[in-house]
C-alpha cells in the first residue's frame, strides 16, 4: 500500500502548492499514485496553474512523465511552471525519487524551455504507440527530458 505524504501546502518566494488531490495507483491500467497540486500566487488564493506529480516509473511515465504542469495564459512567462516543479521535487524525494520524467510536445517551445532551466536532460524524442492514450487523444511524438534531482 502506498502511503502519500503529508506534504500538502509548499511555499514558495512567489508562489504555493496547494494540494488538490491525491489519487492512488491503479495497477491494472498502470496508473502509478498521483499528487494534485493548485499553483497559486504566494500567500493568495489566487489560482495561476496546475501541477502534478506521477510516483514511480512505468511505461506510461516513460511516455507521460512524472511531471505534468500548465499556467493560466496571463500568468506565463514568469518562471512560474519551473518554479513549481522545484517546489514539488521535494515531495519526489520524500518518496525516494532520484530523478523524474518530464515530457512536452516537440512544437511546445515553452515547455521545452522549462525543462532546459530546470537542467533537464532531452533524452530522445519517441513516437507513441498506438495503444497509448496520448495518441487515442491525436498526439503522436514527445520530447523525453530527465531531470535529476
Amino acid at each position: 500500500m502506498f502511503d502519500f505524504v503529508k506534504m500538502d501546502y509548499m511555499k514558495g518566494d512567489e508562489i504555493d502548492l496547494v494540494i488538490a488531490q491525491k489519487i492512488p495507483e491503479r495497477p491494472e491500467i498502470g496508473y502509478v499514485p498521483q499528487y494534485h497540486y493548485k499553483i497559486v500566487l504566494r500567500g493568495t488564493d489566487t489560482r495561476i496553474g496546475a501541477i502534478s506529480l506521477r510516483v514511480g516509473h512505468n511505461e506510461n511515465t516513460y511516455y507521460a512523465g512524472n511531471i505534468g504542469y500548465g499556467i493560466d495564459k496571463e500568468y506565463r512567462g514568469r518562471h512560474f511552471a519551473a518554479k513549481a516543479c522545484l517546489l514539488i521535487k521535494s515531495v519526489a524525494m520524500a518518496h525516494g525519487m532520484d530523478h523524474l520524467v518530464i515530457t512536452c510536445n516537440p512544437g511546445n517551445a515553452p515547455s521545452r524551455k522549462t525543462c532546459e532551466y530546470l537542467g533537464a536532460r532531452l533524452v530522445e524524442i519517441v513516437t507513441l504507440p498506438a495503444d497509448n492514450e496520448m495518441y487515442k487523444a491525436g498526439e503522436r511524438r514527445k520530447c523525453r527530458y530527465e531531470w535529476m534531482i
